[in-house]
C-alpha cells in the first residue's frame, strides 16, 4: 500500500520535513508518494532519500508543473 503526502502550496523545506515526519509511519519496503508543486523540491527529496538511506523510486512532473516524487522505505 502506498500512502499519499500531499505537499502542493508548500515550499521547502516543508516537503522534505513532512516527507521525513510520514516515512515514520510506512512500513520498511513501502511507499510514500509525495506531491510537490515546489521545482525545488525534486533535489530536495532526492538528496533527503540519499542522505536517510531510502529510495527514490520516481519524479514525474506534470504540465501543470506538479511533481509525483515516490519514496520506498528501506529501514
Amino acid at each position: 500500500m502506498t500512502a499519499t503526502l500531499d505537499c502542493c502550496g508548500m515550499k521547502c523545506p516543508q516537503p522534505v520535513l513532512k516527507a521525513k515526519k510520514a516515512l515514520k509511519d510506512v512500513e520498511v519496503g513501502e511507499a510514500l508518494e509525495v506531491l510537490t508543486d515546489d521545482p525545488h523540491a525534486i533535489e530536495d527529496l532526492k538528496v533527503f532519500c540519499t542522505q536517510g538511506g531510502h529510495t527514490v523510486v520516481s519524479q514525474e512532473t506534470d504540465e501543470q508543473g506538479k511533481t509525483r516524487h515516490v519514496i520506498r522505505k528501506e529501514h
